[in-house]
């Protein structure tokens, strides 16, 4: 009888050794405490066959206590994609994926903790705070989707310094007036105000069925589309004025719009896109009775009366009025400032043009 010699740590596995030697191999090792063996070993098992489990696992587990992070990482989360393939799994094979998720979990919250001390957070900017969340996945990106025209070449920025906007300290300065204005109008006409969301208007549609019709969130009109509301505009002659140095995106039958928004008390605006990112919306609080806040991609901001918001509204984003009471800005868009002159004539002639096209 032929004796075959038995495999030592040290022999290199042939593509005669049979699956469950190597298995066995690599077991050895690792009770033996040669995690790196160990590791060598399995790699060359799951060569031959991928979707190993129990092999993924264990590897996930040798490079664990071997200290090498990254290879553990790369074990337990191929092991986890592969168990989400596979129903009915055995016990201890479940106990196993339940070990690779809490080291995982473990390995990330160390990751950040480490990346988190480098800078202290007070020492951090804005923008370099936001890519370590990013990069940690303590939030998505979020980028511009319009839902009806892009425009290349634009900068990503949720909401904008408004010490950037030359007309913006003389609109906060008219606050006072603006809302005096307002308060007239609620206190004469509230019928005037109409829900935002109309039948056949085209603003958000089905992304926002429960506000369709709904005076829960309703608007007084100076511009609409573009259109000057001339009545409106003569009982608001403050506010109207005020405008005139504002940079409205005019094209016709699209831009701008401009309008007193009231969100009543509880109302929420659910996450939705804009139509168009060659403009940026603008808010001068008015009327905020308490606690109520508008989401810009990753960024939440609470409307305080007098102080100007501009955003790009083409980034994810929702409101909702937490207060007992109604909240009401006065609401336009305007050029983004990063468009030439010429650009604006460009992007005016065609958003016009569209809305031509469509209703021949």
């Amino acid at each position: 009888m032929t004796l075959r010699p038995k495999l030592d740590d040290d022999q290199v596995m042939t593509d005669t050794t049979s699956l469950s030697q190597l298995k066995q191999a690599a077991l050895d090792r690792a009770r033996a405490g040669d995690w790196n063996g160990a590791a060598d070993t399995l790699h060359t098992v799951l060569a031959q066959s991928p979707n190993d489990l129990g092999s993924l696992l264990l590897l996930g587990d040798v490079s664990h206590s071997g200290g090498n992070i990254q290879a553990a990482s790369d074990g337990y989360r191929a092991a986890l994609a592969l168990a989400g393939q596979m129903p009915n799994l055995p016990a201890t094979v479940q106990a196993g994926l339940r070990r690779a998720q809490t080291r995982l979990a473990d390995y990330a919250s160390d990751y950040a903790a480490r990346l988190d001390g480098l800078i202290p957070p007070t020492e951090r900017s804005a923008r370099f705070n936001q890519s370590l969340d990013i990069l940690l996945g303590r939030q998505p990106v979020y980028l511009q989707e319009p839902r009806r025209y892009y425009f290349p070449g634009l900068p990503q920025i949720q909401f904008y310094d408004t010490a950037q906007f030359d007309w913006v300290q003389d609109m906060e300065d008219r606050t006072p007036d603006i809302q005096a204005e307002l308060r007239t109008v609620l206190a004469e006409d509230q019928a005037s105000f109409r829900p935002y969301i109309e039948r056949g208007a085209g603003h958000l549609g089905g992304q926002d069925h429960h506000l369709l019709d709904n005076t829960d969130w309703s608007a007084f009109y100076l511009w609409k589309d573009g259109q000057k509301i001339e009545a409106n505009c003569a009982r608001c002659p403050i506010t109207t004025a005020a405008l005139e140095r504002v940079p409205l995106d005019f094209a016709d039958g699209k831009c701008p719009s401009v309008l007193f928004s009231v969100l009543k008390p509880g109302a929420h605006i659910p996450p939705h896109n804009g139509m168009v990112n060659t403009r940026l919306i603008c808010h001068l609080p008015l009327i905020v009775p308490g606690p109520a806040w508008l989401r810009v991609g990753s960024e939440t901001h609470h409307w305080q009366e007098g102080r100007m918001v501009i955003f790009d509204d083409t980034i994810e984003h929702e409101a909702k009025n937490e207060a007992d009471e109604t909240r009401i800005v006065l609401l336009f868009d305007v050029w983004r400032p990063e468009l030439s002159e010429q650009e604006r004539r460009e992007v005016a002639t065609l958003l016009g043009a569209i809305d031509s096209f469509s209703e021949s």
